[in-house]
C-alpha cells in the first residue's frame, strides 16, 4: 500500500475514534420524565400506604409496621385502652444491637426481620442479618452467606435478649398437615398419603435425614396424574417419585381430628401441553403439564375421600351429579391470632360429624351447596342454584356448627345473603336491593349478626367504592361501619368488636382509621406520607365517568397525565385495557404507579382505564355476564364510546391519535380492538394475550363464554364450543402492532401469540414482536425492560420521535 494513503487511513481512523466515542443522544423529555419513577426509585419516594394489623394471640392487642421518610416504626395498638405505642425505644435498641451485632444502626435505619408476637401476648422475636460472613459449612463446604443473630423482645419491660445459643431459623416443614389436636401429621410421599406421629415431625424439624422417623402408609393407589402430591408440572429432568415429603393441599380436618376429608384429580386422559425453557443449562428443558382446553372430553374428575385416623382406613364418598362437575370442600375461616402461627390445622366447616361442599357442573348453570355425614356414602344437596349463564361462588358461613346457613347468591340479579336453617330451608332473607355483596368478612353468632363488604349502596358514590357493613340475620338493622366516600380496605378482629379501616381513593393520599362494630372512631391511626413523592412532581390521576355505547350504562374509569401536563397541548391516548370478566383494569383505591398507566403517561401520554359491559362481577348480574357468548367483541364497542366522549370532553385529547395497551385478557383485548376499529386505534402493545380462546384453559374460556351441554341419544354428554379468534380478523390490521410474549408462559401458552403471527405473516402485514425469554406470564425481571420497548413504539407511532440508542434507559 501506498506509504502516504496508509498514513492518511491512520489519521483518519485515529480521528474518528474520538468521534465515536464522544457521540451522545439528545435524550427526549417524556423519556426523562419517565426515568425519574422508575420501580426502584419510587421504593425510595413512597413508603406505607396501608396499616396491616398482627393481632397477638391473646386479648385484642395488635401490632403493625408502618414506614415513612422518617424511617421504620413499630407500634402497637390497644383498642379498649384507646392507646397507640411504639413498640421498641429505637434509640435505645439500635444502641443495643450495635453493641452485639458489631455493626453500625441507627433508630431510623433497624434491618429488623421476621417480626413475631409470640403466644404470650409480650414476648417478640425477630433477627437481625450482620454484613459479616457465616462460619463456613464444614460438612459440604459452602459459605452460609451472612451471620444472622437472634433476639427475643419482652415489650412491657423493653427487655431486649440475645438468643446466642440459636444458630439458624426454627425449621417449619412445608408439607406437614396437622391434625386440630395437633398429634398427627399428613402429608405425601411418591403419589401415596402418609401419616407420622407429631413426636416423629419434631425429630424431622431437628434433622431431616432422621432414619428413626415411621412413615404410616394410608394409601397405596396414588400414581402419575392421579394421586397426592404432584406439582403442577414437570421437567423432563425431573424424577416424580423420589421418596421426598410434599404438601397435600385441600386437606380438611374435623375439629375432634379423628377424620380428615381431601379431594384428588384424576388427571391421567387430561392431554399434555409443553413450554421449552431454552435457556435452561447445560441443555435446554421441556416442561409439561396437564392443560383441558375448552370443549375437549377429556377432562380432570375429582374424587372425595374420607380418612378415618383411629384405624387408617378411608372410603371414597359419591358426589356425582354432572358430567365432568368440580367440588370444593368449605373450611372455617382462619383467625386473626392465627395469623403469625407456624402450624395451625385446617378444619372443615361444620361440626365433627359433618362438613360442607359446593358440587357445579361444568357449564356452571348448576351450583349445589351439599353436606356429608359421617357413616354416610353419599352427600347430600341443601341449597340449589340454577341460571342461564355461568355463577359466581362465595364461602358459605355456619352458625353454630351448621345448625343454620348464610349463603350468598345472585339469583335475583344482585348478590345478596341468605339465612337458611341446617336443613337447607330458607328462613330469610338478609339483604336486598340494587347493590352487590362481595363476602362476608365475620359473624357475630352471640350477637346474630353478620359483618360484609359491599359496593353500590350509597347514593352518588362511585359504585365500586367497598365498604364494611353489618346486619341482624334477621334482615334488620343494615348499617354502615366504614363511612366516607372512599374505598375501604378493613381488617376486622375475631371477636367482631374492631376494625382496622384502610381508606383512600386514586386522588387522595391514604389514611387509616381504627373504628369499632359500629363505625365509631376510636383513634386515627396513620396517614401515607406523600413529601417525596409529591417533591418528584407527582400528581393524582382524575376519575371520571362516562355513558357506554348503549347511551344508558353508567361506565367509570381514571385518567392518567403526564406529571407535567399542558392544557394547551394536545396529546396521544392510550387505553390501558383488561375486559374482564373476573375483574377490569380499572382500580379505584390509591395504587402506587404501574408500568402501564401513570408512569406510561409520563412519556408524554392521557392513559385511560375504564370499565365495560361484560366487565367486573361486582356489579349486577346482567353487567358482569353482558359479554357472555361473544367473549371476543363484548368490550370494545364501550371502550371505544369512553375514548370519544372524552375527546369531545377535553381539547387536550387528540382523537386521531388512539393507541391500547393490555396483559393477558387486555393482549387479547387489545389486538382485538385494532382489527375491529382499525380506522380508529392506530398503536396497540399486546402482551401474553390468550388470543384464540381455543388453546386457553378450559375454566376462563367455558366460564365466560359458555359452552353448550349436549346429551346424545344413547345418553353421552358431550359439550360444544366455539368462539371466535383474532387471528381470524388478522387481515383487517391497518395500524402499528406490537405483540409481546415469555417463551415459557404456562398459563397462556406462546402459541396463542404464534397463531396470530402466523396469521399477519400470511395476510402480508407488518408488525412487531418481542419474545421474553424465561419468563411466565408475567414478565418477572424483563417488565423494565418491557416498558421502555412499550414507550419506543407508543412514542414512534403516536409523538413521531422516539430515543434510538441502544441502551436502555437505566433503572
Amino acid at each position: 500500500m501506498n506509504r502516504k494513503l496508509f498514513t492518511l487511513l491512520c489519521c483518519a481512523g485515529f480521528m474518528l475514534v474520538p468521534h465515536l466515542q464522544a457521540q451522545t443522544y439528545d435524550r427526549l423529555p417524556g423519556y426523562v420524565q419517565a426515568e425519574k419513577f422508575t420501580k426502584d426509585k419510587l421504593s425510595k419516594m413512597l413508603f406505607s400506604t396501608t396499616v396491616d394489623p398482627h393481632w397477638f394471640q391473646q386479648g385484642n392487642c395488635f401490632w403493625y409496621e408502618y414506614k415513612t421518610s422518617k424511617g421504620n416504626v413499630w407500634y402497637v395498638v390497644d383498642p379498649t385502652a384507646r392507646t397507640k405505642k411504639t413498640l421498641f425505644d429505637q434509640d435505645k435498641i439500635a444502641a443495643q444491637l450495635t453493641e452485639i451485632v458489631k455493626d453500625p444502626f441507627t433508630a431510623q435505619q433497624l434491618p429488623i426481620q421476621k417480626l413475631e408476637a409470640q403466644p404470650d401476648g409480650r414476648t417478640f422475636t425477630f433477627q437481625i442479618t450482620s454484613t459479616k460472613d457465616a462460619p463456613k459449612d464444614t460438612t459440604n463446604k459452602k459459605n452460609n452467606k451472612k451471620l444472622v443473630f437472634y433476639f427475643s423482645y419482652d415489650y412491657p419491660t423493653q427487655k431486649l435478649t440475645w438468643l446466642e445459643d440459636k444458630k439458624e431459623d426454627t425449621k417449619y416443614p412445608e408439607w406437614a398437615s396437622f391434625s386440630p389436636d395437633g398429634k398427627t401429621v399428613v402429608y405425601a410421599k411418591d403419589l401415596n398419603l402418609y401419616r407420622m406421629t407429631r413426636a416423629d415431625y419434631e425429630k424431622l424439624k431437628e434433622n431431616e435425614k432422621d432414619s428413626t422417623v415411621v412413615d404410616v402408609q394410608l394409601t397405596t393407589f396414588g400414581e402419575k396424574d392421579f394421586g397426592f402430591g404432584q406439582p403442577y408440572s414437570l421437567l423432563n429432568t425431573d424424577t416424580l417419585c423420589n421418596g421426598k415429603r410434599k404438601r397435600v393441599y385441600g386437606i380438611v380436618w374435623s375439629p375432634d381430628s379423628r377424620y380428615f376429608a381431601v379431594t384428588a384429580t384424576d388427571e391421567r386422559k387430561v392431554k399434555d401441553l409443553w413450554v421449552i425453557n431454552s435457556m435452561a443449562s447445560p441443555r435446554p428443558t421441556l416442561e409439561s403439564y396437564k392443560y383441558q382446553m375448552p370443549g375437549e372430553k377429556e377432562a380432570p374428575e375429582e374424587h372425595l375421600y374420607l380418612f378415618d385416623m383411629q384405624n387408617n382406613t378411608y372410603k371414597e364418598i359419591k358426589t356425582s351429579a354432572y358430567k365432568n362437575q368440580t367440588i370444593n370442600l368449605a373450611r372455617k375461616p382462619r383467625l386473626q391470632k392465627q395469623r403469625d402461627m407456624h402450624e395451625v390445622p385446617v378444619e372443615w366447616l361444620g361440626d365433627s360429624n359433618h362438613f360442607y361442599l359446593t358440587r357445579s357442573s361444568r357449564d356452571l348453570h348448576r351450583i349445589d351447596i351439599c353436606s356429608y355425614t359421617i357413616g354416610q356414602d353419599t352427600i347430600r344437596p341443601l341449597i340449589e342454584e340454577r341460571m342461564n349463564t355461568y355463577q359466581e361462588v362465595r364461602p358459605l358461613a355456619t352458625i353454630q356448627n351448621g345448625k343454620e346457613l348464610i349463603h350468598w347468591s345472585e339469583r335475583d340479579g344482585w348478590a345478596h345473603l341468605y339465612l337458611y336453617d341446617g336443613e337447607g330451608n330458607l328462613k330469610n332473607r338478609i339483604t336486598s336491593g340494587p347493590w352487590h355483596v362481595d363476602q362476608i368478612v365475620k359473624v357475630d353468632e352471640s350477637r346474630r349478626v353478620v359483618y360484609f363488604l359491599a359496593n353500590g349502596k350509597e347514593e352518588g358514590e362511585n359504585p365500586y367504592y367497598e365498604h364494611l357493613y353489618r346486619a341482624n340475620l334477621d334482615g334488620s338493622g343494615v348499617q354502615l361501619v366504614t363511612k366516607g366516600n372512599f374505598f375501604h380496605t378493613v381488617a376486622m378482629d375475631d371477636q367482631a368488636q374492631f376494625v382496622v379501616n384502610n381508606y383512600s381513593r386514586v386522588n387522595t393520599v391514604p389514611k387509616t382509621d381504627l373504628v369499632d362494630n359500629t363505625g365509631k372512631t376510636i383513634m386515627p391511626l396513620e396517614e401515607s406520607d406523600f413529601s417525596q413523592l409529591f417533591a418528584a412532581g407527582y400528581k393524582f390521576p382524575e376519575p371520571f365517568q362516562v355513558k357506554a355505547a348503549d347511551g344508558i350504562t353508567d361506565l367509570y374509569g381514571v385518567m392518567y397525565k403526564p406529571f407535567d401536563f399542558d392544557s394547551t397541548m394536545v396529546y396521544p391516548i392510550i387505553d390501558y385495557v383488561y375486559p374482564g370478566p373476573q375483574v377490569e383494569a380499572t382500580v379505584y383505591p390509591f395504587t402506587r404507579m404501574s408500568v402501564r398507566t401513570d408512569r406510561l403517561a409520563q412519556a408524554g401520554f392521557i392513559v385511560i382505564t375504564v370499565g365495560n359491559r361484560g366487565g367486573h362481577p361486582s356489579r349486577s348480574k346482567w353487567y358482569h355476564n353482558y359479554g357472555y357468548g361473544n367473549l371476543r367483541d363484548y368490550g370494545l364497542a364501550d371502550q371505544k364510546a369512553a375514548i370519544e366522549q372524552l375527546a369531545n370532553r377535553y381539547s387536550f385529547i387528540d382523537i386521531n391519535r388512539v393507541g391500547i395497551h393490555g396483559h393477558s385478557g387486555g393482549g387479547f383485548m387489545s389486538t382485538a380492538a385494532i382489527l375491529q376499529y382499525p380506522d380508529f386505534f392506530k398503536v396497540a402493545v399486546s402482551c401474553a394475550g390468550n388470543h384464540d380462546n381455543r388453546i386457553y384453559n378450559r375454566w376462563w374460556s367455558e366460564t365466560h363464554h359458555g359452552v353448550k351441554e349436549e346429551i346424545t341419544e344413547k345418553g353421552d354428554t358431550t359439550f360444544i364450543y366455539n368462539i371466535k379468534t383474532n387471528e381470524e380478523i388478522a387481515h383487517q390490521l391497518k395500524g402499528h402492532l406490537m405483540l409481546v410474549h415469555g417463551d415459557i408462559d404456562n398459563n397462556v401458552h406462546p402459541g396463542n401469540t404464534l397463531r396470530v403471527v402466523d396469521a399477519l405473516i400470511r395476510a402480508g402485514k407488518r408488525f412487531d414482536m418481542l419474545m421474553l425469554p424465561q419468563q411466565r406470564h408475567g414478565f418477572g425481571d424483563m417488565d423494565e425492560y418491557f416498558y421502555w420497548r412499550m414507550v419506543d413504539y407508543f412514542s414512534n407511532h403516536l409523538l413521531g420521535e422516539q430515543e434510538t440508542s441502544v441502551d436502555i434507559p437505566k433503572r
